[in-house]
């Protein structure tokens, strides 16, 4: 599905991704974890458009996308969620999800005067679509809420919603666990998880919760300062030493050999 070719991301003489090659199956739910300034965010930034990569390639099914704006990458299937979610406060969560589709009869000043049956029909296709997300979700009771008003957790899930909108074929999803208590954290992750399952979503997932990581992923990569530090499964990424001694850190060392 993404082949990333040993890219670098330069800022000045900081190099955030420093010749990082990944690759990211088709199907799969991957992983990418490492500590704070590891690039990881760079990384999926040059991956989805938003950065211009220094060096290096991005190849999407074959195809070169390499420094593709985000909105094109967008009509391909690529998406990319952030660490803070961007909903529109002032709109319902049905409204917010209505609004994804590119290319809506409404959005066009001579249709609105003339077609607005056809728009009428559009956006009652788009409220049933919007609707059948909330119900996957198990949020429809919040279809008509503020968006803004919503939780750290619902917000998240409103930014999932938002890529079942459309054809997505691959979601980048950037600490969908962040300020999210347990139980919603665990609605976040069955969701993933039946995406994935059911409707054939291709995830990468940075994320520092190892528990939602080994539930989730496999594989699993490692970055730190700017490279890929290893690759494999949850577990295996968990013994591995150097990924002990750059991330997860002494203590989890020390605990396993105490039991």
């Amino acid at each position: 599905m993404i082949e990333v070719h040993d890219l670098h991301r330069h800022f000045g003489g900081f190099r955030a991704v420093d010749g990082a090659s990944v690759r990211i199956e088709t199907g799969s739910i991957t992983g990418l974890i490492g500590p704070n300034g590891a690039g990881k965010s760079t990384l999926f930034n040059v991956i989805a458009g938003v950065l211009p990569p220094t060096s290096g390639r991005v190849v999407m099914d074959g195809e070169d996308i390499t420094g593709l704006p985000p909105h094109e990458l967008f009509h391909k299937g690529l998406l990319r969620t952030f660490q803070l979610a961007h909903e529109f406060s002032s709109m319902t969560v049905r409204e917010n999800l209505m609004m994804v589709p590119g290319a809506q009869s409404g959005e066009t000043i001579w249709k609105t005067w003339f077609q607005r049956g056809r728009i009428a029909a559009e956006e009652r296709t788009l409220r049933r679509k919007a609707d059948e997300v909330l119900e996957f979700l198990t949020i429809r009771h919040l279809a008509d809420e503020l968006a803004g008003n919503l939780s750290g957790g619902q917000k998240k899930l409103l930014e999932l919603g938002r890529t079942m909108m459309v054809d997505a074929k691959i979601v980048f999803l950037d600490e969908v666990g962040a300020g999210v208590n347990r139980t919603l954290l665990m609605t976040i992750a069955d969701a993933i998880i039946r995406l994935n399952k059911e409707r054939g979503y291709t995830f990468c997932v940075i994320e520092h919760d190892m528990d939602f990581i080994g539930k989730l992923c496999d594989p699993v990569i490692v970055m730190a300062e700017g490279k890929v530090l290893a690759k494999g499964s949850a577990q295996d990424i968990m013994k591995n030493e150097a990924v002990i001694e750059a991330y997860l850190g002494t203590g989890l060392k020390n605990k396993d050999m105490a039991q």
